[in-house]
């Protein structure tokens, strides 16, 4: 896993928000990974999650509906320093797991594709020991309702996105599924930009990205260079944030 001091450019938003802390061992603040946890990632996707949890030395659970994402993530996975490493493909109806088997979900970006967020979450409980501890994220439905106008509509049919969920309905939906949530914040106007730009570039979704892009990371890290640019950062992540963070905990 990259230093602060190594990382991309493009993810010193990220590490601003509170992702990725090698000095504490948190994914996100709040949220720490040892070697003695057993993590379910559910809907990996490319692993970039994953990874850290699995530079920590846990056991990680790796799950997918799609074969060839779980297989890309094995082959990022497979150097790491996790000391154990499970690949799942599943569509989480349900998740071939017995019941009380990790103490750490992840599921980032994952309950806007699914048709039955609560039956999904109900499961996410099931298979959670006691006392597990749980990073959810959706996307944020200021942003969402940019995208209804400017992304293709193939953004918002299955498999992508199905529903635009709330800021009250993602609590609720925590909450209904027997979870106490420990925090819930917010992150990510960088990103909602980003992705507002990036359905104008007509562009794959890699690299090497176009300049508009380029353009548009160069002057947000130069914005959080200046004295004021983290505070700056801060408010416009509370009016139109990327995504909701969730941080929530099965009782024991």
């Amino acid at each position: 896993m990259k230093t602060e001091e190594q990382v991309d450019p493009a993810l010193q938003d990220n590490l601003l928000s509170g992702w990725f802390s090698a000095q504490t061992g948190e994914l996100f603040t709040g949220f720490k990974i040892s070697a003695e946890d057993s993590v379910l990632d559910i809907g990996c996707g490319a692993a970039g999650f994953t990874n850290f949890c699995a530079s920590q030395g846990a056991e990680i659970i790796f799950a997918d509906i799609n074969p060839d994402v779980v297989a890309a993530a094995e082959e990022t996975l497979k150097h790491s320093a996790a000391r154990v490493l499970i690949p799942l493909v599943t569509d989480a109806n349900p998740i071939p797991l017995p019941e009380n088997r990790v103490n750490k979900i992840i599921a980032m970006e994952v309950l806007e594709h699914v048709e039955d967020p609560a039956q999904f979450l109900r499961e996410l409980v099931r298979v959670a020991k006691p006392g597990a501890q749980f990073l959810l994220t959706v996307p944020d439905p200021v942003g969402e309702k940019v995208q209804l106008d400017i992304a293709p509509p193939v953004y918002f049919e299955h498999p992508n996105h199905i529903r635009i969920i709330e800021r009250d309905e993602f609590t609720q939906l925590v909450t209904n599924a027997g979870l106490v949530i420990e925090q819930q914040s917010s992150y990510g106007f960088y990103w909602s930009v980003w992705w507002f730009f990036f359905w104008a570039c007509k562009q794959d979704l890699s690299p090497p990205w176009h300049p508009l892009l380029e353009q548009w990371t160069n002057t947000w890290n130069t914005l959080l260079a200046l004295p004021d640019g983290p505070r700056i950062k801060k408010a416009l992540d509370k009016s139109m944030p990327k995504s909701q963070v969730i941080i929530a905990r099965k009782p024991l």
